[in-house]
């Protein structure tokens, strides 16, 4: 038999809102423990993002270089970005975020796994895709702004990412667990028995 997260929800007996911000805001829950006591619980609401690991023919997976304000760090990570609007189909939303970043266009997608970030201070799901037969994108580069303009391309072995994730010295979310999961995969039941890229996601429902 095997596990798996289920659904549940304690009751809240009061919630504020003493933030709101461009993206995301801060919720204050009153909940009910289990023993009846009233705690008071701080998180940060999201509105969920999607990533997507880009493996070329090569064995190399498309990574870049972005500053990071809050860790005041440069992070390698793979592409990504938030679902900009509610209900927004995740897998449309990997492929915008393909392109705008790298100027890539893949032919083949999966779903590589689901993440919560930071669950017990953010309700942030994240969709991690696998792309497969990448290309150059048509058209002109999207613009880009702010931490991006400062933002370096390169495209890394599998496993030299492995390597650094385990030896430490990379730490961004999305790649440690997207990279850690294709190494799984592909020393499992392989890449084509991953779920399709239209696989429902309780998490954030979205239509087809």
């Amino acid at each position: 038999m095997g596990i798996k997260d289920t659904a549940a929800e304690w009751r809240v007996n009061a919630t504020a809102t003493p933030f709101v911000g461009n993206k995301t805001s801060v919720r204050t829950d009153e909940v009910v423990m289990p023993d009846g006591t009233v705690v008071k619980r701080d998180y940060q609401v999201h509105p969920g993002s999607v990533a997507v690991l880009a493996l070329d023919e090569e064995g190399r997976v498309l990574v870049l270089s972005q500053y990071r304000h809050p860790v005041r760090q440069k992070l390698w990570e793979i592409p990504a970005g938030l679902l900009d609007v509610p209900g927004e189909n995740p897998l449309h939303a990997a492929q915008r975020e393909l392109y705008e970043e790298a100027h890539v266009k893949a032919e083949d997608w999966r779903v590589l796994t689901d993440v919560y970030t930071t669950p017990g201070g953010c309700d942030e799901a994240v969709r991690i895709f696998l792309a497969r037969g990448i290309s150059e994108a048509e058209g002109e580069r999207f613009e880009v702004e702010h931490e991006e303009l400062d933002m370096e391309l390169d495209r890394v072995p599998l496993q030299e990412l492995v390597r650094g994730v385990l030896a430490g010295e990379l730490h961004n979310n999305c790649l440690v667990v997207g990279v850690l999961s294709l190494a799984a995969a592909l020393a499992g039941e392989g890449v084509d028995a991953l779920r399709p890229a239209d696989a429902e996601w309780p998490a954030r429902p979205f239509a087809a």
